[in-house]
C-alpha cells in the first residue's frame, strides 16, 4: 500500500479545500480510511474515518460539520471536503488505512500512511 495524498494548499479563513487520497497499487476497499492532521509543534491529531464501503463516518468533534469524508471505491480515492476553514485547522493531513473492519480514532492502529499533504489557512 502506498497511500498519496493531494489536494493542500494555502486558502483564506473562510475557504474550501478539497483533499484526495489515493493509491495506483492498492484496493482501498478493503481499508477503513482515514485522515489525521499534525500542526506544527502540536501532536497528530484524528480527523476522520469512514468505513470500507462508505456507510460510516465519524469525525473530530471541531471539524464536525464542516468536513465531510467520502470515498469512491471505484475509483480508488478518499476524500476530505473542507469548508469554513479556520486558522486552526492548518497542518500536515495524513490519509491512512487501516485493515481491521474495525474503525478507530488511534493513529497507531492504522497500518499504512500518506506522504501528507499541506493546509495553510491565512486569516
Amino acid at each position: 500500500v502506498q497511500l498519496q495524498a493531494s489536494g493542500g494548499g494555502l486558502v483564506q479563513a473562510g475557504g474550501s479545500l478539497r483533499l484526495t487520497c489515493t493509491d495506483s497499487g492498492s484496493t482501498l476497499s478493503s481499508y477503513i480510511m482515514a485522515w489525521f492532521r499534525q500542526a506544527p509543534g502540536k501532536e497528530r491529531e484524528f480527523v476522520s474515518w469512514i468505513s470500507r464501503n462508505g456507510g460510516e463516518t465519524y469525525y473530530e468533534v471541531s471539524v464536525k460539520d464542516r468536513f465531510t469524508i467520502s470515498r469512491d471505491n471505484a475509483k480508488n480515492t478518499v476524500c476530505l471536503q473542507m469548508n469554513s476553514l479556520k486558522a486552526e485547522d492548518a497542518a500536515v493531513y495524513y490519509c491512512a488505512a487501516r485493515q481491521s473492519p474495525y474503525a478507530t480514532t488511534l493513529g497507531s492502529l492504522y497500518d499504512y500512511w500518506g506522504q501528507g499533504t499541506l493546509v495553510t489557512v491565512s486569516s
